[in-house]
């Protein structure tokens, strides 16, 4: 099995989503080689090919010209699968590929089983596998599905590739959401409120035990689409990525658009009445309890310390 891995480059800088895209050819066992429109100055860790096109001729984004570089290069490589990250880039470069090689495309895909890609549905709740009929499957990778064991290692073979394709589509720079609010990626300690709180009233003891530890309190998506919090608490793929010394998910089952955002904490508490949630898998401790009893008592301790 074959994979031709496409990274992005923004702003003079790899994202770092590239290695989520090696840790999936790791995981498959495929022999993989890898596309980018970047420079020589920033290239990625990696112990394959590397098909390099200039971003200072083609552009960071050109959607014509980028998708005319991946067509050639697919031509060169000839791969069972082409993916993408789940990232802007890839919703929108990934379609046009797809449709160009009149290939099965496969979104948003967070694990691979029995040969066949898994994508999340039901809101996260349930997963299926999807078997693709056309020879070629181009995927996009949701953000933090796939990791490396190791640090990235390894030194690309550079093969420059060109184009003299064009495009009608100018990239003139990137505009930013103000920022507002808190900012969870200074805070030390995260306590943060999902679905299982039930009702938005309960927020109320999330924020409590923040408090009590000197922290702040943060939220799932589905709590932040319910207007329960305001979406700068939001951590998550679509919320804010978070690195705290503890992090406590109260009620969270553990989607993988959050956990993506939160699994690099230094240490989980996982307060959740199932004990075969999602987030038990990634948390250090998991508390089996109704966090509406367990919540009030636990804050009550800790401020009597």
């Amino acid at each position: 099995m074959k994979t031709l891995l496409v990274a992005e480059y923004r702003e003079g800088k790899l994202q770092g989503g590239v290695y989520d895209l090696v840790a999936f050819a790791q995981k498959v066992g495929a022999e993989s080689a890898m596309f980018l429109v970047g420079s020589d100055s920033e290239l990625p860790k990696f112990a394959g090919t590397l098909y390099l096109a200039d971003v200072a001729a083609c552009g960071e984004y050109n959607p014509d010209v980028h998708k005319q570089l991946v067509l050639e290069t697919i031509g060169k490589v000839k791969p069972d699968m082409v993916v993408f990250c789940h990232s802007s880039y890839g919703w929108d470069l990934a379609p046009r590929v797809a449709h160009a090689l009149k290939a099965g495309q496969v979104s948003e895909v967070v694990d691979f089983v029995d040969g066949l890609p898994v994508v999340p549905v039901c809101n996260s709740k349930l997963r299926r596998k999807v078997a693709v009929k056309s020879g070629v499957t181009v995927l996009t990778l949701q953000a933090g599905a796939f990791s490396l064991a190791d640090d990235p290692a390894g030194t690309p073979t550079v093969e420059k590739i060109g184009t003299g394709a064009t495009g009608k589509i100018e990239l003139t720079g990137y505009e930013y959401a103000e920022k507002g609010g808190v900012d969870l990626t200074k805070a030390s300690v995260i306590v943060s409120a999902g679905r299982g709180i039930g009702k938005p009233e309960n927020i109320a003891i999330v924020a409590a035990l923040a408090k009590s530890l000197k922290g702040e309190y943060g939220a799932s998506r589905p709590v932040v689409d319910a207007e329960w919090a305001e979406h700068n608490r939001q951590v998550g793929t679509t919320g804010q990525t978070v690195s705290p010394k503890l992090y406590v998910a109260c009620g969270i089952s553990g989607a993988i658009q959050h956990l993506a955002g939160m699994k690099k904490s230094e240490f989980i508490v996982a307060i959740n009445t199932d004990k075969d949630a999602p987030i038990g898998e990634v948390a250090d401790v998991l508390v089996v309890a109704d966090l509406k009893q367990f919540i009030p008592v636990l804050t009550e301790k800790i401020e009597a310390m």
